[in-house]
């Protein structure tokens, strides 16, 4: 692109307003700018771009790029393994795409009073959903919230060794190990995985047990599980850590807690997980939401990374504002100085789950919790009639659960791409992962899938093993 034309896209791109900024930081040309780049890193050649495309024929083209992939309006799915197909009130849709929150991430003091109050609606509302007195604001994904935990804990025992529970998402261990740091860094943590029982799923006491001591910042474990398992263990596992003077760090699924405890019951000492299944719809490349929450005490709230909103009364009786508090001790106050790096790219998200656990209530998390039990248990009941087919944990699980075709003598990845000709996204395939399960996938079943749906998915599976 010449200095003198103007790109179409950029408002600032017009000539005279490149000279005004120019001028204004005391340089001639563009070309001063990057002198300090070495002359053999610069590119000496004009990159060789795609004609340009008018606005319709770049949406056309999209348009068809897009129309080849297989989505879940279109498909039955049966896909979880850390992003879930929840249903999404319109009501979530229609708040967060108002101007109001599209314009107002970072803006005027007049536009943050309101976009404040959303906020700390938020906080508040999963304060009060996890019986936990402080939470931040959201980091961009469950992973990012474990692994800032894990630094928390760290922090607070002057540690460098974590526990972490084998049976997890392998995208959010890589995402834990990625915040512990490599062993040349002088912030290293020591990863420690902790085996799960084979006939369980739940945690192995035994291995915790000679696996932790003194060194041991923090024990980290998930309920329910990756494999969908509730952990039972939940007050021991806490004992076994307080005992060493570890911190408990426990992932939760949210949507779970109309009908399980909160992690706060049985000695959880920081919580963490996601928000995505309280109306956020699933989508790919993008953040989905992660949260920190623990006791409101000064040991843990100097040591988060994320930002605070609080509430405090105006000079007017009755009235109230909301602002940021302890920003100093985050990366948006101090930079490469804070606890550790954030970013604000999720936090429309909490918009939308704000609207969810306003119109949910506790009596709508009990009643989808039930629902979501049900429904899972009912179609891991009628997989396990299908000829070869095995549940390999088929007690106490929630939403997910493993499903093992050992028996039937196909491959996962044959039998999905069988289910994927019949309209079916089929389970996760975990034979890579956890090759010790066999051929196994993880499946998924919520409040969106009717019974019809999971007598179609038994059928579509007895006719893909039958060929």
């Amino acid at each position: 692109m010449t200095t003198h034309v103007a790109h179409p896209y950029m408002a600032n791109s017009v000539p005279a307003l490149k000279q005004a900024m120019l001028d204004s930081i005391g340089v001639a040309s563009i070309e001063e700018l990057f002198r300090q780049i070495p002359h053999e890193h610069r590119l000496k050649r004009p990159v060789e771009l795609p004609p340009a495309l008018t606005e319709h024929e770049l949406r056309r083209h999209l348009l068809t790029t897009l129309v080849k992939n297989r989505t879940c309006e279109q498909n039955l799915n049966f896909l979880g393994a850390g992003c879930w197909q929840h249903h999404v009130p319109a009501a979530c849709d229609e708040v967060v795409r108002r101007n109001e929150w599209l314009t107002s991430v970072f803006g005027e003091p007049s536009s943050d009073h309101g976009r404040n109050q959303a906020w700390f609606e938020f906080c508040s509302q999963l304060g009060e959903l996890l019986n936990m007195d402080l939470v931040g604001l959201p980091v961009r994904s469950w992973g990012c919230a474990a692994g800032h935990a894990i630094r928390m804990a760290s922090r607070i025992t002057g540690r460098n060794e974590v526990a972490v529970v084998r049976a997890i998402d392998p995208e959010r261990l890589s995402v834990i190990r990625n915040y512990c740091e490599p062993v040349e860094m002088p912030g290293h943590i020591t990863v420690r995985l902790i085996d799960f029982d084979p006939d369980s799923g739940l945690l192995d006491l035994d291995h915790l047990r000679a696996s932790i001591g003194k060194e041991t910042a923090a024990v980290y474990f998930e309920t329910p599980s990756y494999f969908g398992v509730i952990e039972q263990q939940g007050a021991e596992i806490s004992a076994l850590a307080h005992a060493v003077g570890a911190e408990v760090i426990v992932g939760v699924d949210p949507i779970s807690l109309g009908v399980l405890a909160s992690p706060s019951d049985f000695g959880a000492d920081i919580v963490v997980g996601t928000t995505q299944p309280l109306g956020v719809h699933m989508n790919s490349g993008g953040g989905v939401i992660g949260f920190i929450a623990s006791r409101d005490e000064v040991r843990y709230a100097h040591q988060y990374p994320t930002l605070f909103i609080s509430i405090a009364e105006t000079l007017k009786e009755g009235e109230y504002g909301f602002g940021l508090s302890l920003f100093e001790q985050s990366s948006y106050g101090l930079r490469d100085k804070g606890n550790d790096w954030t970013g604000h790219s999720v936090y429309m998200w909490a918009i939308a789950n704000a609207v969810y656990m306003a119109m949910m209530g506790p009596q709508g998390f009990e009643d989808v919790g039930g629902v979501i039990l049900q429904r899972a248990h009912h179609a891991a009941k009628l997989l396990a009639g299908v000829p070869g087919v095995r549940v390999t944990f088929p007690n106490g699980f929630f939403k997910e659960f493993v499903v093992n075709f050992d028996a039937t003598g196909l491959r996962v990845v044959d039998i999905n791409k069988r289910l994927l000709a019949l309209g079916i996204f089929g389970g996760k395939d975990l034979s890579q992962d956890f090759p010790e399960l066999g051929q196994s996938a993880l499946y998924c079943v919520t409040e969106i899938h009717t019974q019809a749906d999971i007598e179609r998915l038994t059928d579509a599976l007895k006719k893909v093993i039958a060929q």
